[in-house]
C-alpha cells in the first residue's frame, strides 16, 4: 500500500478501526491506512485459515460495522481489504 498523508483525525479513526479489529480478532496483525474517510485495511491472522476470501472480508467489515453506520460515520469507505493467514502474508508485499 502506498504511503498516504495522515492528519490527526484520520489517525484517530485508524486507531479506532485497529482497536475494533483487534477486539474481534485477538492476536491479529493489523495495518490501517487512510485519508478523507477512505481506508485500506490489512489483517493477518490464523483465524482466517480455511475461510474464503468473502468470509474473511465479511469478518473484517463486521468488526468495523459500527464505524461505517449513520450519517456521521467516521469511515466512509473501505477501498481495500487484505485478510490473510500468516503463511499467505509471508509472500505478500506490505
Amino acid at each position: 500500500m502506498a504511503a498516504l498523508h495522515v492528519d490527526r483525525s484520520t489517525s484517530e479513526i485508524a486507531e479506532r478501526i485497529e482497536a475494533a479489529l483487534l477486539e474481534a480478532i485477538p492476536g491479529a496483525e493489523v495495518s490501517v491506512r487512510g485519508m478523507g474517510g477512505h481506508f485500506e485495511i490489512r489483517v493477518v491472522s490464523d483465524a482466517f485459515a480455511g475461510g474464503s476470501r468473502l468470509s474473511r472480508q465479511r469478518r473484517v467489515l463486521g468488526a468495523i460495522a459500527p464505524l461505517l453506520k449513520g450519517a456521521d460515520a467516521p469511515v466512509h469507505a473501505v477501498d481495500r481489504i487484505e485478510a490473510l493467514t500468516p503463511s499467505e502474508a509471508g509472500g505478500s508485499a506490505s
